[in-house]
């Protein structure tokens, strides 16, 4: 944590804000499902492999990986181009091609209601479905699951029993977002853009102490718009440049350990001022009504400053991942 300011916001804070995918989950999604509507199977890897060579998104890794298993080799695209929250597109020799959101293929009005009875089953199962179609139709559909961390639920029962409200905040669609929340024991928000969940963390803050925990560059805004900005270590530089703090050992439990500690400091701080200020303010009274001299007092004095560091040192011997 980076300085006192730190601890003091983290001890009140009340709701604490989730990314998805890197934080609540593993970071490494694994392909599930390749349905073709034109074409093989193989056909519609290899365009998406080809759109997503040389990302490094963890959706796009997991369709390159995906297709290194089966032997898949990318098709040759030129100008790729990202589209913010929505996918890549690039050119082919067969024309244009776009992997990414289904709902912006269904705005471009290129999803058949096949093509969409089968997302919404896809997600429904908690499973993020990508979207590859080109020349006015999808030709395929690319379904991914990544899966919570071993302690992503238990570090929600542990924020509830501090009395700390958990929200995901992810740019999946609703229904993939609905079923690991749900699984989570949490409140989400889905289909955000990197914007929206910036708007959504000043909204919960008009109300309520936030705390933003997030892994990407896109998660840069929201740290930087919550009261507290906390970073997952294995995170990218940009979000542990711009966190308040960082969980080295990426653990989301940590979360609620950070929250103990934090609060069991301001206690200690808050024992250690009335203990200060009240020796001060006791042999003030009694050295100026002649009942004490003042040596006494000095020496009072003397020993709150050592009192005051033994409470201190109280700390060294808290356990953090204690559940009260």
């Amino acid at each position: 944590m980076k300085g006192g300011a730190v601890i003091e916001a983290a001890a009140l804070t009340e709701v604490v804000t989730f990314d998805k995918t890197g934080t609540l989950t593993v970071g490494r999604p694994k392909v599930t499902d390749v349905v073709a509507f034109v074409g093989s199977e193989a056909d519609v890897l290899a365009l998406a492999a080809g759109v997503e060579t040389g990302s490094s998104h963890p959706l796009a890794e997991a369709v390159l990986r995906k297709a290194e298993a089966r032997g898949v080799r990318p098709e040759p695209v030129t100008g790729t181009r990202v589209l913010p929250g929505q996918g890549v597109e690039a050119t082919t020799a067969g024309g244009a091609v776009f992997v990414g959101s289904p709902r912006y293929a269904e705005a471009l009005g290129v999803v058949e209601p096949t093509a969409m009875e089968r997302i919404g089953v896809l997600e429904g199962e908690g499973k993020t479905v990508a979207a590859v179609f080109r020349h006015g139709a999808v030709v395929g559909l690319i379904a991914s699951r990544d899966e919570p961390r071993e302690d992503a639920a238990r570090a929600v029962a542990e924020l509830k029993q501090l009395g700390v409200r958990s929200i995901m905040l992810t740019g999946d669609n609703g229904r993939t977002a609905a079923a690991i929340a749900g699984a989570l024991g949490m409140d989400h928000r889905g289909e955000l853009m990197p914007d929206e969940k910036v708007a959504a963390i000043r909204a919960i803050a008009v109300r309520s102490k936030v705390m933003m925990v997030g892994d990407g560059i896109n998660d840069a805004p929201a740290l930087a718009a919550a009261h507290l900005g906390i970073a997952m270590g294995s995170g990218t530089d940009v979000a542990l440049e711009t966190a308040d703090g960082a969980l080295l050992r990426n653990r989301v439990t940590d979360v609620a350990s950070m929250t103990r500690l934090a609060r069991a400091t301001m206690s200690n701080i808050r024992q250690n001022i009335t203990i200060a200020l009240g020796l001060k303010a006791v042999f003030l009274v009694t050295t100026v009504l002649g009942i004490t001299g003042l040596w006494i007092a000095i020496l009072a004095d003397t020993g709150a400053t050592v009192i005051v560091t033994l409470n201190a040192l109280r700390l060294l011997r808290f356990n953090p991942e204690r559940q009260c």
